[in-house]
């Protein structure tokens, strides 16, 4: 169900707007993501970091799957037509609303003319914004996210990102003035820092066995660092190499989170818009969760692995699912 669907039967809405006067490095409009396509090669997309984009919609009384802007470094600025609410969560991007500087992982009112300004990352990578009632943005194949490769998605459905100009509509339902006017914020302990260093839980994968118990030995006891040519597809890691990986496999499935193992011996681990088939030999899979904190590490952020298990990956899964997905629950 949409942000559209969500709030056609209930009070009526009207329909608010902004303007994009500087998108920065790269701003995506993201949702929870496409899925039911992979069969089709389309990757899943979706938001990189589903905690702190789970808090930005839950701030405003949203759906889970309503549509936000993923930020990646920030440097972005942008102007309220009309008045709205807003909620700003993830990397520190340093906020600021007519030039009044903002915390983040709280959620605000905007007067009609107001300028909303984000400056460069100080700590994680991605931040996000979200607007009451999500960004209206055209359904392809059940999502609004932007898929860059696959040229799907986003604020007109082919794909590209944000860009100098382009305007924003969302819709607010009519509520009262008080929670108009409401600033609601992130408990301390739901609050990230993002830090310099990592630690992934994986689940061994299908492939776990056929690597050297040397190999699988080298990669828990070592350090890793994320390499400056990671992105949305996935976060190469460098650090010592993986001796003698077993060698490429026929193309299989592949998800985010999966942990591939080229020939060179440098792991890679898949995000959100991997490629839906491949061949290198996988060592196990990223925690669900756990890849939220890896989508917020920045060039030079050390990466340590531990052997986790599928039983508690899932159930960590299902507990933050639940939670935002009752987020329309704080509204009122």
């Amino acid at each position: 169900m949409n942000s559209v669907d969500l709030f056609s039967s209930g009070p009526a809405v009207n329909s608010y707007h902004a303007t994009i006067l500087n998108p920065g490095a790269l701003a995506l409009i993201q949702d929870r993501g496409r899925m039911g396509s992979q069969h089709l090669g389309i990757c899943t997309s979706g938001v990189a970091d589903s905690h702190a984009a789970g808090w930005a919609n839950r701030l405003l009384g949203n759906p889970s799957d309503a549509a936000v802007i993923e930020l990646c470094l920030g440097n972005f600025r942008m102007q309220f037509e009309s008045e709205g609410r807003f909620a700003i969560t993830g990397a520190e991007l340093g906020w600021r609303l007519n030039g009044k500087p903002l915390e983040n992982w709280r959620s605000y009112h905007a007067d009609a003319g107001a300028t909303l300004e984000a400056g460069i990352a100080s700590d994680g990578l991605r931040g996000y914004l979200a607007f009451s009632g999500g960004i209206e943005a055209p359904l392809v194949c059940g999502s609004r996210s932007t898929s860059q490769g696959d040229g799907l998605g986003g604020l007109d459905g082919s794909g590209k990102p944000l860009a100098k100009g382009d305007g924003l509509t969302f819709e607010c339902p009519a509520v009262s003035e008080p929670y108009q006017t409401a600033v609601r914020f992130v408990p301390n302990q739901f609050r990230r820092t993002y830090g310099t260093a990592v630690t992934l839980r994986i689940v061994p994968s299908n492939q776990f066995d056929t690597f050297s118990k040397e190999c699988v030995y080298r990669f828990f006891s070592g350090c890793y660092t994320v390499a400056s040519d990671s992105d949305r597809m996935g976060v190469r890691l460098t650090g010592d190499a993986l001796p003698e990986p077993p060698g490429n496999l026929v193309s299989e499935a592949v998800s985010p989170g999966a942990i591939q193992v080229p020939a060179n011996g440098q792991p890679i681990v898949l995000m959100h818009d991997c490629q839906t088939i491949g061949g290198y030999p996988k060592l196990g899979h990223v925690y669900r969760v756990d890849l939220d904190r890896l989508a917020q590490a920045r060039p030079g952020t050390e990466v340590r692995f531990v052997l986790g298990n599928r039983a508690e990956s899932q159930h960590e899964w299902l507990l933050q699912s639940q939670f935002f997905s009752s987020a329309t629950q704080t509204q009122g």
